[in-house]
């Protein structure tokens, strides 16, 4: 059991110090934009969202996938979810999400699967012949597969690792890459109520996109007038995955035995793109309702000029979830979730999870 945590430990430390310098130090305007895969940085799921993404300590079962790994350690039994996600309404671009968890026997940790798909409708072909189309049209598609395993290395330490596939294509060119998450949550007090955990995220080899949309026919006139005809393929630049590291940590307060307040707060250091500051907040009332309310702050998002802001999103947060249990002892049963993420154009990002436990 030590040697594997010390192992999580490890990989956490190292890809501290694999990433490039300038990459540790994260939050460099002059890089946003030279980064892809930006699908990895989107939470699919409807009740982490709710609050902005801010569980790298407290986030538990499988929607802890996108905040910290190690929080799917917590599956007690099993756990399914399907997600719909509008985002950017007005955009036409809507995310689906389903994940399964799966606890192992007592101490066997937990194995999980889940699969992001990104659809932004259809696109007209355009070509030099015809810049307002009329060629047809395509389908661009966003595709993360995810597969984690977490464990309790003891009552307080959680720690996990997932392996996620990328894939992005259009109708003839795509792109694919491996990347990695790691995260430990330590859990501490009499009532385990503070919580602490970090997470890196979204670590892995560089992309570019090869297919037959990247090459084209020439003919090469020859002595005797029969041109032979060649294909040539250019080769796409590639470019970096956007690693993350997150840090966060939270507190529960008690009202009796029916309510519960968590306060949450999280760091987020990122490679491509401005440092980010989450704070949380959920209420609980028992299994039966959660509310949650998050703000995200980062460097220039008031400014009224969007380049200078990095981001539509404009900081708020809503969500909430309403829970009707099987059995109250196993914890088992249904949940509905929602969570609005404000935003500046469009009309917001709109969030609706199914979850079953049992």
């Amino acid at each position: 059991m030590k040697n594997i945590y010390s192992g999580l430990v490890a990989i956490l430390l190292m890809g501290m110090v694999l990433l490039p310098q300038d990459k540790v130090t994260a939050g460099n305007k002059d890089r946003s934009g030279q980064a892809g895969a930006a699908e990895l940085l989107i939470n699919p799921w409807a009740r982490s969202s709710g609050w902005g993404g801010v569980g790298t300590s407290c986030g538990h079962g499988l929607e802890a996938l996108f905040t910290n790994v190690a929080g799917t350690g917590f599956t007690k039994g099993t756990d399914i979810i399907f997600s719909y996600t509008n985002w950017l309404k007005g955009s036409d671009v809507n995310i689906m999400a389903f994940g399964l968890s799966q606890k192992l026997g007592s101490n066997g940790g937990v194995l999980t699967a889940a699969v992001m798909s990104m659809t932004f409708g259809e696109i007209d072909v355009t070509t030099v012949g015809q810049p307002d189309g009329g060629a047809g049209s395509f389908k661009p598609s966003y595709m993360n597969i995810n597969l984690a395993y977490a464990k309790a290395f003891s009552n307080s330490i959680y720690g996990g690792l997932a392996i996620k596939l990328v894939s992005e294509s259009i109708s003839d060119a795509s792109a694919t890459a491996i990347a990695i998450d790691a995260g430990i949550q330590y859990v501490t007090g009499e009532k385990e109520q503070i919580k602490f955990g970090i997470a890196l995220k979204n670590v892995g080899a560089p992309m570019h996109f090869s297919g037959d949309g990247l090459s084209f026919r020439g003919v090469i006139p020859t002595h005797d007038n029969a041109n032979d005809q060649f294909t040539v393929e250019q080769r796409s630049a590639t470019y970096e995955l956007p690693a993350t590291l997150r840090i966060g940590a939270s507190y529960d307060f008690y009202i009796g035995e029916m309510h519960r307040i968590t306060l949450a707060g999280n760091f987020n250091s990122n490679s491509f793109s401005k440092d980010q500051f989450i704070l949380g907040l959920e209420y609980s009332l028992k299994y039966y309702l959660q509310l949650r309310a998050g703000y995200t702050y980062q460097s220039g998002m008031f400014s009224a000029d969007l380049g200078e802001r990095g981001t539509v999103f404009t900081g708020p947060s809503l969500g909430f979830t309403v829970s009707v249990p099987f059995n109250k002892e196993k914890e088992s049963g249904l949940a509905i979730d929602y969570s609005y993420r404000a935003t500046n154009p469009f009309s917001g990002t709109h969030s609706v999870g199914i979850k079953f436990n049992f």
